[in-house]
């Protein structure tokens, strides 16, 4: 939640202030941002700029080698506005970061805030690397890998050795041989503004401007538990206040994820590209899916998260809200039905993940293990909540559920 240069500033009267290093030299210490809402992220450059042009932020920089790490946030841009918007915002900044640094000839490493869902990034590092846009990534790749992720990639030397492997290949491609700006690059690039715009205000409307969605994702989602759990133990982050805006991405996306809904991961996406067919016809999108790697890569990511998403489960889900599931379920499920289809329309593929031959295997082998899990959760969600949501054996048993469903589903 870095909001302005004052943000980084205030660390190194910090450093002074605690001594850290021999007086009046450079502290030895290096300040990375964190970048994070969407409008965090649409500011990054001229925050930077603004830090740049500060004699005592420069002068801190000459003295650690003229490199700055700058953090990007998936989840909060998500939970922002939806991961189209969310994509694209990330997608604009790092560009921007790349050209302000280029120009103040400062090093920069771009510490990418990724995690195992779809919503967070989580897709294929390999395919990530080569969407990310020119100069993003030097020789230099720095991210995060949590929950789940960390099981699934590195749990075995092999599978380690492998998931390496493929990282450093992807990073030394692209910086030995960067891609170049297709030519019909700027007209894409409005085409995508205006599918981020329509996505964004499709998830908005859902999300933000229906007054009482947030007591619906209480009720249809096993946040309650989550919360219980986080306080506990702390192995989840607290999900905040009553308000979506006070709730905390992490537990967000993990409770969307336990319904099987994983709304977060696709829900906006059919509005935005409905929009851009409509205007600009589909043969534009099919260009850009085939020769632009990053809006390629975005359909995968969403098709993914269509794949994982079970909207049969998800209903039981949403039958614990009552009066409010025949309210938001119908938009939802309206919602996914199109996402699907235009997602399929634009691959050519008459499947989903029709192309990913092993993640679609994987997903129907987990299935009958997972599927379970959730009909037993949604039990038991009823009976705890009906008790009054004692701290007692039913508590334990959901407890055990949430644990169990995010292992299936591989998510953290």
């Amino acid at each position: 939640m870095a909001h302005g240069p004052d943000d980084v500033l205030s660390l190194l009267l910090l450093a002074k202030w605690g001594h850290l290093g021999a007086k009046g030299a450079v502290a030895p210490l290096d300040i990375a941002p964190l970048f994070e809402t969407v409008e965090d992220l649409e500011k990054a450059p001229e925050i930077m700029e603004k830090l740049l042009a500060d004699e005592r932020y420069r002068n801190h920089l000459r003295g650690r080698s003229d490199h700055q790490v700058v953090m990007v946030g998936y989840s909060d841009s998500n939970k922002d506005g939806g991961v189209v918007a969310a994509r694209w915002s990330l997608q604009k900044a790092q560009s921007a970061l790349v050209e302000t640094m280029d120009r103040h000839g400062i090093r920069l490493t771009l510490f990418h805030g990724r995690s195992g869902t779809i919503s967070r990034a989580g897709g294929r590092v390999h395919e990530a690397v080569l969407a990310a846009p020119q100069g993003a990534i030097a020789g230099r790749l720095r991210m995060t890998e949590q929950g789940e992720a960390i099981n699934a990639k590195y749990g075995l030397r092999g599978i380690a050795m492998r998931s390496l492997e493929q990282t450093l290949s992807s990073v030394l491609l692209v910086t030995a041989r960067p891609l170049q700006p297709h030519p019909s690059a700027p007209r894409w690039h409005l085409i995508m503004e205006e599918i981020a715009a329509a996505s964004r205000d499709a998830y908005k409307r859902l999300v933000y401007d229906s007054h009482d969605f947030v007591e619906y994702f209480r009720a249809a989602t096993p946040i309650d538990v989550i919360e219980r759990i986080s306080f506990s133990s702390g192995s989840v982050e607290p999900a905040g206040g009553d308000r979506i805006e006070d709730l905390r991405a992490i537990p967000w996306v993990f409770a969307w994820t336990q319904s099987r809904c994983l709304l977060p991961g696709w829900f906006g996406a059919a509005s935005g590209l409905a929009h851009a067919i409509e205007r600009y016809g589909e043969p534009a999108l099919l260009e850009m899916f085939e020769h632009w790697h990053f809006f390629r890569v975005l359909i995968s990511d969403v098709g993914i998260a269509l794949a994982k998403a079970d909207l049969d489960i998800a209903e039981q889900y949403s039958r614990l809200a009552g009066d409010r599931h025949e309210k938001f379920f119908p938009i939802i499920r309206a919602q996914y039905a199109s996402c699907v289809e235009l997602v399929l329309q634009l691959s050519q593929q008459s499947e989903l993940l029709e192309a990913s031959r092993t993640l679609r295997r994987a997903i129907r082998l987990r299935t009958p293990y997972v599927d379970p899990m959730s009909f037993l959760q949604v039990d038991l969600l009823e009976r705890w909540r009906g008790a009054g949501r004692p701290d007692d054996a039913l508590l334990q048993a959901l407890m055990a559920s949430v644990n169990g469903i995010s292992h299936g589903m591989q998510t953290g």
